[in-house]
């Protein structure tokens, strides 16, 4: 089934996750993926863990995955003449949890009649690019993180996006499958945090200040980014949210908070 996965890829990274980066940046309007292969080891699958589905007719199973192998990704802004890419993973690739949904469930073989796949939240992408510093050396993109084009491709693979796999020819379910209505909204309130880190330091690290903190509130592809406060370890935001809640139980509010710097933003916690 790998072979097939790699050509499922391909085919986002290029009808979908392509258009998406050239739009992002006037700078990226030539950019494309000139190789994708998945390569030849598949993704691990670490633990499985069952829950009872919402109705009788389904099955919801969380899979713990794990992915070191022999990817290789090339991309290229045709413009700049600039090229990078991904050859092989190696340490701690991509991981996370992914979520299959075996609905509806049947009488008869193949007992079930479609698969429902999709991160619940972002997976962790630990990916070293060949050639990146050449891609952000281009005028304008100075300020791009070097992860966003693995966030871009995170994204059509997180919640509310989802691959259904239909097993049987004519599946009347498949359109409420593959966008179902929302479970419910959560509203979440930002208070404020304590006793945060200094990162901020002065004449080689001899003299230390205060960090500039701000949070950024994420579930599943939603993210809020709360206002910069300067110079402030007990910062007061005073901020609320809503998030939409697709998928229930699973999803979950992940927050990070980080240090607001000219160059690169440090992690605070």
């Amino acid at each position: 089934a790998w072979p097939f996965f790699g050509q499922y890829m391909e085919k986002l990274l290029v009808e979908n996750v392509a258009p998406s980066i050239r739009a992002s940046n006037t700078h990226l309007q030539t950019f494309t993926f000139t190789k994708v292969d998945m390569g030849e080891k598949p993704l691990r699958v670490l633990g499985v863990r069952a829950h009872p589905g919402t109705h009788k007719k389904q099955i919801l199973l969380d899979l713990n995955i794990s992915y070191v192998g022999d990817v290789q990704i090339d991309v290229e802004v045709k413009k700049f003449f600039c090229k990078a890419g991904v050859k092989g993973m190696q340490g701690r690739g991509p991981h996370g949890m992914l979520r299959i949904i075996l609905e509806p469930l049947l009488g008869d073989v193949p007992i079930v009649g479609a698969l429902t796949m999709f991160f619940i939240r972002r997976p962790t992408l630990d990916i070293n690019w060949t050639g990146m510093t050449n891609l952000l050396d281009i005028p304008g993109l100075s300020s791009m993180s070097d992860t966003m084009i693995m966030d871009t491709i995170s994204s059509y693979l997180v919640l509310p996006n989802r691959l259904l796999v239909p097993l049987v020819p004519d599946l009347h379910e498949a359109a409420q499958l593959r966008c179902p209505l929302p479970r419910g909204v959560v509203r979440v309130h930002l208070q404020g945090a304590r006793d945060l880190r200094c990162k901020d330091r002065f004449m080689g690290g001899l003299v230390e200040g205060k960090s500039d903190p701000y949070a950024v509130l994420r579930v599943g592809t939603q993210v809020f980014t709360s206002r910069v406060i300067d110079d402030n370890l007990n910062p007061t935001w005073d901020e609320v949210y809503e998030f939409i809640v697709h998928e229930v139980p699973g999803q979950e509010v992940e927050v990070e908070l980080f240090d607001k710097d000219p160059d690169q933003d440090d992690l605070l916690g």
